[in-house]
């Protein structure tokens, strides 16, 4: 399946792709959806309201997660070109609801900086209740994936040897368009293509097979340390690619259309602009 949330009527709607339609399910977001324990069945069964899928407006697939939970140094590649070791566990830091927008809302640029850059994220979503996992109650609460541009305020983010400043900036970071069910895409340890484009140019390109930690793995460490709940996202990692790591560096500065997109997701397609 792929599910997704839906502005409308002056709010939001849980909805279902059929074809070229949306399907309500009931619920007013996503997030509101995964909290039913039997989710995958209403997901699968329900017959409400329907609208046209071209040109809907979506919402961040889950617009108030109880946490968003980053991880970085997680593609070989991009570890490398960071001038990093490689991890032995992995690095996690946060972001809250109020960074995300939906998957084709405009990036604004902060006024504050002149390094603004994307990084493209395969998301994990959480489909229920997990602490302290074992590998297969891990794999069980995979509701799906999505797709996350990551963008990072770089100036920020090197301030300090801790990156959250750079990372957590008001309605800053696409998620979207659809939540899709593991079935769709291979299993809970997908190798989808993933890649961003600028204006045209491919800035980044990679597989999701090639995570150093793979989204179980993920799972279970993170429930290690704090419990997830449905609708929480684990954004895992960007591969090489970045605009800070190009000699000379690449950073965002109004009018770019950047395309953050995984294979068997879809794609966040988002212009920057300047913020007034």
């Amino acid at each position: 399946m792929k599910l997704a949330t839906l502005r409308v009527n002056g709010g939001t709607r849980a909805v279902r792709l059929d074809g070229d339609l949306l399907v309500d399910l009931g619920y007013d977001d996503l997030g509101a959806l995964f909290a039913q324990d039997e989710w995958p069945t209403i997901a699968a069964t329900a017959t409400g309201e329907t609208w046209p899928a071209e040109g809907a407006d979506l919402a961040a697939v889950v617009p108030n997660p109880s946490k968003v939970i980053c991880v970085g140094h997680n593609y070989t590649n991009h570890i490398k070109e960071m001038g990093r070791e490689l991890p032995s566990y992995p690095t996690l830091f946060t972001k809250f609801a109020d960074t995300l927008i939906g998957p084709n809302d405009r990036i604004v640029k902060p006024a504050e900086t002149d390094a603004l850059d994307w990084e493209v994220e395969l998301v994990v979503i959480v489909g229920k209740p997990v602490r302290r996992a074992t590998e297969d109650e891990a794999a069980a609460a995979i509701a799906g994936f999505t797709v996350m541009n990551d963008v990072s305020v770089r100036d920020w983010q090197f301030r300090t040897i801790e990156w959250t400043q750079g990372k957590i900036w008001d309605s800053s970071t696409p998620v979207g368009p659809y939540v899709v069910t593991p079935d769709e895409v291979g299993g809970v340890r997908p190798a989808l293509e993933v890649k961003t484009v600028v204006d045209g140019q491919v800035m980044q390109h990679d597989d999701t097979g090639t995570l150093l930690f793979d989204p179980v793995h993920l799972m279970q460490y993170i429930s290690t340390v704090i419990r997830l709940n449905p609708g929480d996202m684990i954004a895992t990692g960007t591969p090489a690619g970045v605009g800070h790591a190009r000699e000379p560096k690449v950073h965002l500065v109004g009018g770019e259309t950047v395309v953050t997109e995984i294979a068997g997701l879809g794609a966040c397609t988002n212009q920057v602009v300047k913020e007034s």
